[in-house]
C-alpha cells in the first residue's frame, strides 16, 4: 500500500466512503451532537471502524441560511479533533473553505481538503493546497449559505455545472495544483433545487467523463426528505433519510462516482458493496487499500 503522505487520491477498488463529522452547533442534520471533543473523536473512530475511508471534519455549517463563523473559531473546532483522530489511526479530510484552516488541519494530520466553495471563497486556497500537496475536492458553488438558494437559476443545469466545475479545475491547475489531486463534486443542494439535484444524479456520467474523480454528497439532504414526504406532504426529517441516502450511494457508485459523503457509514458501505458486486458480477471484499492504483 502506498504511503498516504504522498498526497494521492484514494482508489480502494470500490467507491470511496467519506463519513461526515460536523463539530458545529448548527449543521442541518447533526448540529450540536459532536461539539464535545471526546464525543466527536469517538464518533469518528466508530465511522472508521464501520468502514469509512475518510472522516470529513467540518467546523462551519453550510446548511441553507447558515451564517459564517470566524476563522479562529472554525480552526479551534476542527484542529483538536483532527489531531486526536489521526492519533487513533483515522484518515481525515477537512471540510473548509479557508486556506488558513486547511493549512492548520493538514499540519494536524488531515490528508484531504474538501472545499465546498471550489476555491472561490478564499483567494488564497489554491496556492495553499498547491503547497500542501494533498488532494483537493472542488465542489460546485455559487455563493455562501445565507444566499445560495437565490442563485439556483439554470437554463441547463448539467451543462452549466459541468462548465463551472471545469473552470474551477482549470483555475486550480493554473495556481499550481497537480490535476491528479483534484476531485469534483456537483454540489447537490448548494444553489440547487430538488429537480436540479435529480437531474445531476441522473447524468453523473457527464461529470465522470471529464476524467476527474467525482464525489457525491446527497446524505440526508432536503430533496430526499421531500421525496419521502408522507401523505399529508410533511417532509421526512433528516434522521429518516439514511435508507434513501444509501440508495443514492449505490446508484452513484454504479454510475462511476469516485466517492460518496454520508452521515451513516454502515448503510452506505452495504450499498457500495452491492453496487460493486453488481458491477463485477461477483462478490468481493468490502475494503481495499486506501491508496493505490485505480482499478482496471
Amino acid at each position: 500500500m502506498a504511503d498516504r503522505r504522498e498526497g494521492r487520491v484514494p482508489h480502494p477498488g470500490r467507491c470511496v466512503v467519506m463519513g461526515i463529522l460536523n463539530v458545529t452547533p448548527d449543521s442541518f442534520s447533526d448540529g450540536g451532537r459532536y461539539v464535545d471533543r471526546e464525543h466527536a473523536v469517538a464518533h469518528g473512530v466508530a465511522m472508521r471502524d464501520a468502514g469509512a475511508d475518510l472522516v470529513d471534519v467540518g467546523g462551519e455549517s453550510t446548511r441553507p441560511g447558515a451564517g459564517r463563523v470566524d476563522a479562529p473559531t472554525e480552526r479551534d473546532r476542527v484542529v483538536p479533533v483532527i489531531r486526536d483522530l489521526v492519533a487513533e489511526g483515522v484518515r481525515v479530510s477537512v471540510d473548509t473553505t479557508r486556506a488558513s484552516v486547511a493549512e492548520a488541519a493538514v499540519a494536524a494530520g488531515a490528508v484531504v481538503v474538501n472545499d465546498v466553495s471550489g476555491g472561490l471563497a478564499d483567494p488564497h486556497m489554491a496556492a495553499a493546497v498547491a503547497a500542501l500537496r494533498v488532494p483537493w475536492i472542488l465542489m460546485h458553488w455559487r455563493g455562501h449559505s445565507d444566499r445560495m438558494q437565490e442563485l439556483a437559476s439554470y437554463e441547463d443545469v448539467i451543462g452549466e455545472v459541468r462548465q463551472e466545475l471545469v473552470a474551477r479545475a482549470d483555475a486550480a491547475v493554473m495556481a499550481g495544483v497537480d490535476p491528479d489531486r483534484l476531485i469534483l463534486d456537483p454540489g447537490l443542494g448548494f444553489a440547487k433545487t430538488a429537480s436540479h439535484n435529480w437531474a445531476l444524479l441522473r447524468r453523473l456520467d457527464v461529470l465522470v467523463a471529464l476524467g476527474f474523480p467525482v464525489l457525491v454528497g446527497a446524505s440526508r439532504k432536503r430533496f430526499l426528505g421531500q421525496l419521502l414526504a408522507d401523505a399529508e406532504g410533511k417532509v421526512r426529517p433528516p434522521a429518516g433519510r439514511d435508507g434513501a441516502t444509501a440508495a443514492v450511494s449505490a446508484l452513484a457508485a454504479h454510475a462511476g462516482a469516485w466517492g460518496v459523503r454520508v452521515h451513516d457509514v454502515e448503510s452506505t458501505m452495504d450499498a457500495v458493496a452491492v453496487s460493486t458486486a453488481y458491477r463485477l458480477g461477483a462478490s468481493r471484499a468490502r475494503t481495499g487499500p486506501w491508496l493505490g492504483e485505480p482499478p482496471a
